[in-house]
């Protein structure tokens, strides 16, 4: 009876969110639509496919485009994610004041905002940088948008796997932009981002874990708990740690890059063993969180830097 009223309570926040008027909306609630900070960590992921592609050999015409495009595809994939999220993030704490539950704008606008966005990216990366950037581009929004978040992220507990498919787009859109194929360059690129994502995740999960379980997904820690979470993580990160010294044995990047990347690849690894020990999981999980987006930050900054030259 107290779960029938709970969810009585959420269709009606629901339905009160999207009849409300959008005049309170303002500029920045479109920016926050597009989640910046995502935008950002993969805007950077992108420049750094790029950068390794091009050697140092720059074409900074080339550069911008790739990146405004590239940017604008995966705001609109956010965008795009929260009009289909818009039932759920109405039941988290972390996501009911997003502009779409709070209802600062309607599913409608946000809908067109998404669509515009994905077509002016698009066209971007089409005619300013490569077909090929374009269509990964095209590629990546249709696992995110309706494999990942309107499918898998509803149903099943394979849905942090499945949206990493997605997620691994940004550095070879760029790398792809300097050079049109899928070589040994993009996929350890691709490999890279693809193992990051998981444990980076499903650290979100564990520490969200209450949140998760009330909105109703299906995600690995709320169905498998956090044993089975901690196991799965551990097997990303430790596959994870060779796979991006690769990018040094095919000569992409330099030494420093190896020594960085093997340093914080164990110390991440480390981290991950002191998961099943912790007593306090919610803090566990918080350092997991930030250690991986601090790893992926600086071994971005340093790949870029160290860069082997053409």
């Amino acid at each position: 009876m107290k779960q029938h009223s709970l969810e009585l309570g959420t269709d009606a926040a629901v339905e009160a969110a999207e009849a409300s008027p959008a005049a309170k909306a303002s500029w920045k609630d479109f920016v926050q639509l597009t989640k910046p900070g995502i935008v950002f960590s993969n805007s950077l992921a992108v420049l750094g496919g790029f950068w390794v592609a091009s050697k140092w050999q720059i074409d900074w015409a080339l550069l911008l485009y790739t990146i405004v495009g590239a940017a604008l595809v995966m705001g609109a994939s956010c965008v795009l994610n929260n009009y289909l999220d818009r039932d759920f993030d109405v039941k988290m704490a972390r996501t009911k004041n997003r502009p779409l539950p709070a209802g600062k704008l309607s599913p409608q606008v946000v809908l067109v905002y998404g669509i515009m966005l994905g077509i002016l990216g698009l066209a971007l990366l089409w005619f300013g940088a490569t077909p090929i950037s374009a269509m990964l581009g095209l590629i990546g929004m249709f696992l995110y948008v309706w494999v990942y978040t309107a499918w898998f992220k509803r149903t099943s507990v394979w849905s942090t796997f499945v949206g990493s498919f997605a997620g691994a787009m940004p550095p070879i859109i760029g790398y792809c932009a300097v050079t049109p194929q899928l070589d040994a360059g993009a996929l350890i690129l691709y490999s890279f981002l693809f193992l990051w994502q998981p444990p980076h995740f499903w650290a979100l999960g564990i520490r969200r874990l209450e949140e998760y379980r009330a909105a109703g997904y299906p995600l690995l820690p709320v169905v498998k708990g956090t044993y089975i979470t901690k196991m799965s993580i551990i097997r990303y990160v430790v596959l994870l740690v060779p796979v991006s010294l690769t990018l040094y044995l095919f000569g992409y990047v330099g030494l420093v890059y190896f020594f960085v990347a093997a340093i914080m690849g164990l110390l991440w690894v480390f981290l991950a063993l002191k998961g099943f020990k912790a007593e306090d999981e919610e803090m566990w999980a918080k350092k997991m969180f930030i250690f991986s987006v601090n790893y992926l930050t600086l071994l971005l900054i340093v790949m870029i830097i160290n860069t082997a030259q053409g």
